[in-house]
């Protein structure tokens, strides 16, 4: 069983997660955001084993953490490909938002439309769903039923294109063509604000 505790950190309220499996203990962390204390704390607290950082784009907000909390348990950062431009230029990752020329990295990088990994003992189809960022993916547990959607869908919005590199046109492609094809009890999971369902977003989401 996957039991999720979520994080909301940062000035602009990221939210990030710890996804456990509650009978191994093992864990992954998607999108550590800025506060990796937070992270070390609740897992040493709750003995979990963390087995890698996932990252479901590149801005500042969501990856600020991701080395740190990578250095500390030695698992690695993963991401897609086509965002590490994003991570790696300050001028893209937003990081001068906070008055910072950030820099950030991954271990392993995502390279098609639709990819697969296996944490913790849950399968995870990973999708690439650019329109935030180019590189914007999110995570899908299917046996679980929940979707990390990072910022690509939030509740009855979606994510921001006005960012280097964004845009609406593929944002929308990318929900109504690998998100909105999943079942309506999905949850989502968002980057930013409360969560939702699929049926929700199709029903309800006034950009779609």
């Amino acid at each position: 069983m996957m039991e999720i505790e979520q994080f909301m950190v940062g000035v602009v309220g990221t939210n990030c997660y710890v996804a456990v499996n509650g009978d191994t203990k093992e864990a992954f962390v998607v999108d550590p955001g800025d506060d990796a204390d937070a992270l070390i704390q609740y897992m040493e607290k709750n003995n979990n084993i963390p087995q890698a950082i996932l990252l479901t784009h590149g801005h500042f907000d969501h990856c600020m953490a991701a080395e740190e909390l990578s250095g500390h348990y030695k698992i690695p950062v993963y991401a897609h490909e086509q965002d590490q431009e994003i991570m790696e230029n300050p001028s893209w990752n937003c990081s001068g938002m906070i008055g910072k020329r950030l820099t950030f990295h991954a271990d392993h990088f995502f390279h098609g439309e639709k990819d697969h990994i296996t944490l913790a003992g849950f399968d995870l189809e990973v999708f690439h769903t650019p329109g935030h960022t180019p590189g914007g993916v999110c995570y899908y547990a299917q046996k679980e039923g929940i979707l990390f959607s990072g910022d690509t869908l939030f509740f009855e919005s979606i994510g921001r294109t006005d960012f280097p590199k964004g845009s609406m046109g593929q944002i929308v492609r990318s929900i109504k063509e690998k998100l909105l094809v999943l079942s309506d009890d999905t949850k989502v999971l968002t980057g930013h604000g409360e969560n939702t369902t699929i049926g929700n977003e199709r029903v309800r989401n006034p950009f779609l």
